[in-house]
């Protein structure tokens, strides 16, 4: 896919990405350990509004790190229509997400973790910066979001 439109203004760019957190059902996940390695992941995701639900298991590489170290990078789309997002963490445990949470992963994803036993827990990761560009052209004016604050308002 070759980009042969001018690059998108920043408000254009924030609308597409909301537009694609609502659409798309997996993030992949990239965390590290307590020693630096690192760990990426795909998982199914709800984006709330505000932060971006994930679930997976305590005890995997994935749900330990999202805990213990309490920030992620996540990342949508391809290399040639590329979202960065970098998140703060804070981990539920499977009674102590929020209904509607539970039930909007479930409408959106098909899957329901609350059946699959008290091992899944629940990740709710708060959006710092937020990065979106299309190939090349579009490297400046990437940085859509910092310190928690779109760049312009939606």
């Amino acid at each position: 896919m070759t980009i042969t439109q001018p690059p998108r203004d920043t408000a254009s760019r924030i609308r597409d990405v909301l537009a694609r957190l609502d659409e798309e059902q997996d993030v992949w996940v990239s965390t590290a350990d307590t020693a630096g390695a690192p760990y990426l992941v795909p998982l199914s995701f709800l984006w709330d509004g505000t932060h971006l639900w994930l679930c997976t298991r305590i005890g995997n590489p994935t749900g330990r790190n999202l805990s213990d170290g309490g920030r992620a990078r996540l990342a949508l789309g391809h290399t040639r229509d590329v979202v960065v997002l970098d998140g703060e963490v804070e981990t539920y445990g499977p009674k102590e997400v929020p209904t509607e949470v539970a039930d909007g992963f479930h409408a959106k994803t098909g899957w329901d973790p609350r059946g699959s036993g008290p091992a899944y827990h629940w990740f709710r990761v708060r959006p710092t910066a937020v990065e979106a560009w299309y190939e090349e052209p579009e490297l400046v004016g990437r940085h859509i979001m910092r310190d928690g604050a779109w760049v312009e308002a939606p």
